[in-house]
């Protein structure tokens, strides 16, 4: 019974282990962003302080092995469990402190981590005395636990949790596992009572934890914003948070990051929209790629000759609440509802038009029944892999993404990604993109065009200012073989006045957005954002550093 013992405890502890130092990576990656950076210091320093863990335990006498290790797995489940809590309160209180209690955390953990293979090992030397044998059977179980946990962080903790409650997750299995082992080796402990205690205790602790997670997630997070969070949700790809000021404005964010704010998101998204569907040869079939709050598609629907438009966003829950929330079609004008709904089979592929799409919902709008209707097709699918399976053509492409604030995002601004898009032009198509702001992040600006022209497109920049954002910018293109760029502009600086309701771009607007400061497009750089080597989130990483130094 005690080899068992030890075997499931080896198992557990290193299922948690793995799962700790993900966990810490993730938190630090949402708080901080530049995932890869976050996720690669986190779990060295975490190996490193193992290490250090390792060394510690030679101080340990072997009439204390169990209730050493029994300790040092409570203090873990302590540490591990209310870690991310830690790490959310500190960052909205203390900002200027949160390194130090984030690398804190983090030696202190993987340190414990470290402490407990050599102490179990030391334990199974009565089982196993053979050096082989015991190092084997001990580092097996911990492999294949870290394996196992590993498998159950991504496929099931990730998924269905939030950070902090996958913290207490694994704080109560460190604790169950921990309690299990005492109670195999009690004979061989020097103070039963005092470790269960402490066992206990710290479950009461994780316990008070689940039953106020969620008001305290809450305090920490409300302190992040200047104004009321009314929604707050971890979608299985991203956070999303809707705040709303005395005013009434909504402000959306995701991973932090604001999304659009109802005082002025029109500004953004009729200069997305508007003068790439003024100048489009035909707009019949139109392609949103990202757009899941629908703002970009209810500007798209105000042209009464577009019969389909194809969205494209990798997150249902997003999709979901843009058609179902409150605020969210109060500001969309209901543009993703619809009286005939139908969902595809998931995992299906089916024809929709002239395209193959897989998983999605075909929607009919037509807001005052007085017009043939558009056709309105959302797809949560990866916007990488749907370019490159899809077989349709379109007239316009509007693409509205994040910013490139990670490497997974940086992808779809890549030389490879474009080249796709260029495929799925007609012609004489369309295609602008949203490219952050061309004086905050000048340089990322600036590599968007030269990647668009390196994948064979007609590049002309334009830029507004939209107050919550600041100086903003885009690029407008067209297959060069068909649409060269000063075929653009003149299209551009020549748009007449059009019968479409907008709030404020005019053709005014758009000839002056196509001016730009004397030197606002000179750059030193030349560089091409490439899948393996994608410079934009360099460039954004400096953009958003030289930014904050300024404030």
């Amino acid at each position: 019974m005690q080899s068992m013992a030890v075997a499931v405890c080896m198992f557990v502890m290193g299922g948690c282990g793995m799962a700790y130092e993900y966990t810490l990576s993730k938190i630090a990656s949402d708080i901080l962003g530049n995932s890869v950076q976050q996720w690669a210091i986190v779990i060295a320093l975490m190996l490193f302080c193992m290490g250090m863990g390792a060394e510690l335990q030679r101080h340990v006498k072997d009439r204390k092995l169990i209730d050493t290790l029994a300790q040092s797995q409570a203090a873990l489940a302590l540490l591990g469990g209310f870690g991310s809590l830690a790490m959310l309160h500190v960052f909205s209180a203390f900002p200027s402190h949160f390194a130090l209690v984030q690398y804190g955390l983090v030696s202190a953990i993987g340190t414990l981590i470290g402490f407990e293979i050599p102490l179990i090992t030391r334990i199974n030397e009565q089982f196993s005395a053979d050096v082989k044998s015991n190092l084997a059977r001990i580092l097996k179980m911990d492999y294949i636990g870290a394996l196992i946990g590993a498998l159950l962080w991504v496929f099931v903790l990730f998924r269905y949790f939030s950070m902090v409650q996958t913290g207490l997750i694994l704080a109560l299995t460190t604790l169950l596992s921990t309690l299990g082992l005492v109670a195999a080796f009690r004979n061989r402990t020097e103070n039963l009572g005092r470790l269960c205690a402490s066992i206990v205790g710290v479950g009461v602790l994780v316990a008070c934890g689940f039953l106020f997670e969620k008001p305290w997630t809450e305090s920490a997070e409300q302190r992040l914003y200047r104004d009321r969070i009314i929604f707050s949700e971890t979608s299985k790809y991203q956070h999303i948070v809707l705040t709303e000021s005395h005013s009434g404005n909504i402000a959306c964010y995701i991973n932090g990051h604001l999304q659009f704010n109802s005082v002025d998101e029109h500004i953004y998204h009729e200069q997305l929209v508007h003068p790439a569907m003024q100048i489009a040869r035909r707009r019949d079939n139109v392609l949103i790629l990202g757009g899941g709050d629908g703002l970009a598609l209810r500007e798209v629907l105000k042209h009464p000759d577009v019969r389909s438009v194809t969205l494209v966003d990798l997150d249902p829950d997003m999709t979901e609440l843009a058609a179902h929330n409150e605020h969210f079609v109060r500001l969309n004008q209901n543009s993703l509802a619809s009286a005939k709904l139908h969902t595809l089979k998931n995992g299906a592929i089916v024809e929709s038009g002239q395209a193959t799409v897989t998983i999605g919902r075909s929607t009919e709008f037509d807001p005052d029944h007085t017009r043939e209707v558009a056709t309105v097709s959302v797809l949560n699918i990866d916007a990488a892999a749907f370019v490159a399976q899809v077989r349709g053509m379109y007239d316009v492409i509007l693409v509205d993404f994040p910013d490139p604030n990670s490497v997974e995002l940086a992808k779809l601004y890549s030389q490879h990604f474009y080249g796709f898009l260029r495929q799925r032009l007609n012609a004489d198509g369309i295609l602008v993109t949203q490219s952050t702001s061309p004086y905050h992040a000048k340089e990322v600006f600036l590599c968007v065009g030269r990647t668009m022209e390196s994948a064979g497109l007609s590049v002309v920049p334009y830029h507004d200012n939209v107050p919550s954002f600041g100086e903003w910018g885009w690029w407008i293109g067209g297959r060069d073989s068909n649409t060269d760029a000063s075929e653009l502009r003149n299209r551009l600086t020549s748009l007449p006045d059009w019968a479409e309701p907008t709030q404020y771009l005019t053709p005014e607007l758009v000839r002056a957005s196509l001016s730009f400061g004397r030197n606002d497009l000179v750059t030193g750089e030349n560089a091409v954002n490439t899948i393996t080597n994608p410079c934009i989130h360099n460039y954004y990483l400096d953009a958003w550093k030289n930014r904050r130094g300024m404030m």
